[in-house]
C-alpha cells in the first residue's frame, strides 16, 4: 500500500493564508508562520472595527448635525434639536437628519424650526 502524504491539503491551506497576506510588509505576506500570526490579527481587527464603524458613523452625523443647527441659530443645540423632535413627534433618525443638513439646507431648517416651536410650546 502507498504512504498517503498529506502535500496537497497543507499546500492548500499555506496558499490560502498567503493569498490572505498580500499586500502585507515583507515577510509577513511570503512566510507561512509570520502570515498566519498577521491574517489573524487582522481578522480580530476587521471583527472589532465592524462594531467600531456604526459608532464612528454615529459620532459623525451629531456632529454634522449640531453645526448646522448652530449655523441657523446659535443658542440652539444638537440636544435641544433632538429633546424638540421628540415632543413635536418627529421620528427622523441621525443618518437622515445629517443627509438632509449637508444636502438640503432649507428641509432641515424647516424641521429645527418645527422642533423649536414644540420646545417653546
Amino acid at each position: 500500500m502507498s504512504r498517503v502524504t498529506s502535500g496537497k491539503v497543507t499546500h492548500a491551506r499555506h496558499r490560502k493564508v498567503i493569498k490572505a497576506a498580500k499586500g502585507y510588509y515583507a515577510a509577513r505576506s511570503t512566510n507561512f508562520r509570520t502570515a498566519t500570526q498577521a491574517v489573524d490579527k487582522a481578522q480580530q481587527y476587521a471583527t472589532r472595527d465592524r462594531k467600531v464603524r456604526k459608532r464612528q458613523f454615529r459620532a459623525l452625523w451629531i456632529q454634522r448635525i449640531n453645526a448646522a443647527v448652530r449655523l441657523f441659530d446659535p443658542a440652539f443645540t444638537y440636544s435641544r434639536l433632538i429633546d424638540g423632535l421628540a415632543k413635536a413627534g418627529i421620528e427622523v433618525d441621525r443618518k437622515v437628519l445629517a443627509d438632509l443638513a449637508v444636502h438640503e439646507p432649507e428641509a432641515f431648517n424647516a424641521i429645527a424650526d418645527k422642533a423649536r416651536a414644540a420646545l417653546a410650546a
